[in-house]
């Protein structure tokens, strides 16, 4: 028996509080990327691994925020909580592979291609993992087609994304980056569940109501949607990973030692500004083996 899918039970709640999900995942970990692009060590491995978390968070939980709209009329949807957590290590692992290799390579052609593929089939496999956490009498088929071209939508916005992170930096070309990501992890979402069709089993109408969606799936949604919101206090709290600008208040060369001193006089490396001879020129410091 064909099964009445309807992805859309709350109205626009459900499709735009997934988009603002996936907003602030891309936002948060394209400003952690962009920030890594200046550190080294175990600052720039923390900063990758914060941002693919970031990331990886966002578009898990905008899966599920969106699957709560999803429902088949005849039948009960459950899910099972091993399968949906291990698409999300799956989001974050992939997720950080594509970032690392951007953030240590760069925005070459190479690193972007490769970064962005493995980082877009992880948001790919991520949806379809989470679908095969779904548990309902029946069975659920796909379009080819559809999704494939999910799978496109996914690298593509993926790709973009990365590109994004290492060669925008200031704060209003990274917030329409990040808007774009939303809509293109969005679109790639419903994209795929476009391609969902469901066949129930001859007794799906006697398998009672049970749970709904929302009330399984919302407690899971709570420890990323609280580890988004720690991750956003990081982000306030660092203005230069809010702002993209390179590092202010640091004293330069010029400002700490030569302000104010002719550029001729500080390039010389035995001049020093204010010691002068007695007719009033420059004079050279004495040397350690001179005194």
């Amino acid at each position: 028996m064909q099964g009445t899918v309807d992805g859309f039970s709350y109205g626009f709640v459900t499709p735009v509080a997934a988009f603002l999900m996936a907003c602030l995942g891309g936002a948060l970990g394209l400003r952690c990327t962009t920030r890594s692009l200046r550190k080294h060590g175990p600052a720039k491995i923390g900063w990758l691994t914060l941002g693919a978390t970031s990331i990886g968070s966002g578009i898990w939980t905008m899966h599920f925020i969106a699957m709560m709209g999803f429902t088949v009329q005849e039948a009960p949807i459950g899910y099972a909580p091993l399968i949906t957590f291990a698409s999300l290590a799956v989001a974050i692992v992939m997720v950080g592979i594509g970032i690392f290799i951007v953030g240590y390579r760069g925005a070459t052609a190479m690193a972007l291609v490769t970064g962005g593929t493995l980082t877009g089939l992880g948001i790919a496999t991520m949806h379809y993992l989470g679908m095969a956490g779904m548990r309902l009498p029946g069975r659920l088929q796909y379009d080819t087609l559809t999704v494939a071209l999910s799978v496109v939508i996914a690298v593509v916005a993926a790709t973009s994304a990365l590109w994004a992170a290492v060669s925008i930096h200031g704060f209003l070309p990274s917030l329409g980056a990040s808007l774009g990501m939303g809509v293109a992890v969005t679109g790639m979402h419903y994209t795929g569940m476009a391609a969902v069709s469901v066949h129930l089993h001859g007794d799906a109408l006697t398998a009672g109501a049970g749970d709904t969606a929302t009330s399984l799936l919302a407690p899971m949604l709570v420890g990323p949607a609280v580890f988004l919101l720690l991750a956003g206090f990081v982000v306030v709290a660092d203005p230069l990973l809010v702002t993209g600008n390179r590092d202010r208040g640091r004293p330069t060369l010029t400002a700490s030692r030569g302000a104010g001193v002719p550029a001729q006089w500080r390039s010389h490396p035995y001049r020093e500004p204010g010691i002068r001879s007695r007719d009033g020129m420059p004079r050279r410091r004495q040397r350690a083996g001179d005194r």
